[in-house]
Parts: structure tokens; C-alpha cells; sequence
């Protein structure tokens, strides 16, 4: 097993045991509901903007499997702070990678420690599962209500 496939995997589950930002938020602003019925993965994003349009605190609750829940926590992490524009922009150059459509070049992206997620190209039936809650994300951010992932 390689360096980067064996950080992958430790990575994956420790943010599958011990997720961060997985709680409800009272007073939320913004939220929308995300399924995969391919695997079950069921997600709910709750997030508040201030005025300025950035995101104060995000959070989300439901159940997935290891990587939907590992994605999920790392993109809360990651988007908490930044504004609606710059979660946008990590949104699409996310979903890029995983689809294989971006290679993350240092200093050139925003994914950050996100860049982890390249790994799942190698399983093609679990992209849906690492990018369900970033599609979540956008619909709660564009007040959509709900998103499917078929």
C-alpha cells in the first residue's frame, strides 16, 4: 500500500470516528437535505451566514458510510469562515477532483488537506459519496431545499 493510499484510508476513518462539526445548530440560516439512494447516505446541512455574507458556523447531522461522513466533516471544517463565493469555488474545484477533471497543483486550488479526497477516482461508485455533501452545501447555500445524488 502506498504512503498517499494508507493516509487516505487514516484519514477517512478518523473523521468517521470522530467527525467534527457533526451537532445541529440552533437559529440556522441556511440548510438543505442531501440523499444518495445508490448507498443510503442521508446528510443534512445547517449553517449560519452573517451579514457579510460568510459563513459563521456549519454544521451537519444524518448517516453515510465512512467516506460520505469523513467528507462531510472535512468540508465543514474546511468552509466554516470563508465566504459564499470562496465555498463555491471549493465546491466546484472539489468535485473536479474527484471526477478526475482537476489536478490540484500546490498553490493553486483551495482544497487544502482536501486534496486527500483524489484517492476516491480509484473507487468510481463512491465519488457520489465524497461529493454528497458538498452538493448539500450548495444547495443550502443557494436556499434550494433539498438535493438527490442519482
Amino acid at each position: 500500500m502506498s504512503y498517499q493510499s494508507d493516509l487516505y484510508q487514516q484519514v477517512i476513518l478518523d473523521h468517521n470516528k470522530n467527525p467534527r462539526n457533526f451537532r445541529e445548530i440552533e437559529g440556522h440560516s441556511h440548510s438543505c437535505d442531501g440523499h444518495n439512494p445508490l448507498c443510503g447516505d442521508k446528510i443534512h446541512i445547517h449553517m449560519k451566514l452573517n451579514d457579510g455574507g460568510t459563513i459563521e458556523d456549519i454544521a451537519f447531522s444524518g448517516s453515510g458510510c465512512a467516506i460520505s461522513k469523513a467528507s462531510a466533516s472535512m468540508m465543514t471544517v474546511n468552509v466554516k469562515g470563508k465566504s459564499v463565493d470562496e465555498a463555491k469555488v471549493m465546491f466546484d474545484e472539489f468535485h473536479k477532483m474527484v471526477t478526475g477533471e482537476f489536478e490540484p497543483q500546490p498553490g493553486k486550488h483551495h482544497l487544502g488537506k482536501l486534496t486527500i479526497f483524489q484517492g476516491v477516482r480509484e473507487f468510481p461508485s463512491r465519488i457520489k459519496c465524497a461529493s454528497l455533501a458538498w452538493h448539500t452545501l450548495v444547495c443550502a447555500l443557494d436556499k434550494t431545499g433539498e438535493t438527490t445524488m442519482e
